[in-house]
């Protein structure tokens, strides 16, 4: 998804999922936060990453083909001591998340989850993990207006504050880590929105409009946030 901007420009998560819709939802929400996600069908796959280069978090699934989450888990602590590991799975019995723990996991998911709730999870691994602190100074120019992502709020040109709602912030740092990339309005809703019910393309319109009227120069005439016909919208950086 390309250049990760969020916790961190270099947080690195691998998403290990042997199921493909779950997989490829936690790929686009994870991206749509601002991270730079690799994705796994099985082990083998993060054995191979690991011999290229360690990742900051492996999120990982308990039940996989071939070698299971448990083992795969103690082989990446052997490799990265520094390498933080959230286990996800079905079974939310005591001692299947003890086992997960015992086997060098920092936190343990019970499926079903709110997309929310996993990121935050996420945020508090990386915080431990990685000592730099979680999206300092971190700005993005759109249009008339500067996201900063440390004080979730919309910077003027007279270094003022206009804070943002939380669905605001959210899909401003889902256009910010996907510049000149069209989005689709339905996943730009399931990131906004995560599982809340609001997933309609008509959502994510109002939500569009209202954000135009605090950063477009002539919101009439938008230039930062595009709408790309029949697919959705499109964030094109320096144009103020």
């Amino acid at each position: 998804m390309g250049r990760g901007i969020g916790l961190n420009a270099a947080s690195h998560i691998a998403v290990v999922e042997d199921e493909v819709i779950q997989r490829e939802l936690l790929v686009a929400f994870l991206s749509g936060a601002g991270l730079r996600v690799s994705a796994f069908e099985t082990a083998e796959g993060v054995r191979e990453l690991l011999e290229r280069e360690l990742p900051d978090l492996v999120l990982l699934d308990v039940r996989l083909p071939g070698e299971d989450g448990y083992s795969l888990a103690r082989h990446v602590r052997s490799r990265g001591p520094r390498v933080g590991i959230i286990m996800v799975s079905a079974a939310g019995q005591t001692i299947d998340q003890v086992q997960g723990l015992e086997a060098g996991a920092d936190d343990y998911v019970t499926k079903p989850f709110e997309p929310r709730e996993l990121l935050a999870r996420v945020r508090s691994v990386l915080r431990r993990v990685r000592p730099v602190a979680a999206e300092a100074e971190l700005r993005v120019a759109m249009g008339r207006r500067v996201l900063d992502l440390a004080r979730r709020s919309l910077l003027t040109g007279a270094g003022e504050v206009e804070t943002l709602t939380d669905d605001e912030f959210t899909l401003l740092r889902a256009f910010a880590a996907n510049p000149n990339r069209p989005l689709e309005r339905g996943w730009l809703a399931e990131v906004t929105y995560g599982d809340q019910g609001r997933r309609s393309g008509r959502a994510i319109d109002s939500l569009v409009a209202k954000l135009r009227r605090k950063i477009e120069v002539d919101p009439a005439h938008p230039r930062a946030i595009r709408t790309v016909r029949g697919v959705g919208y499109m964030f094109v950086p320096d144009v103020a």
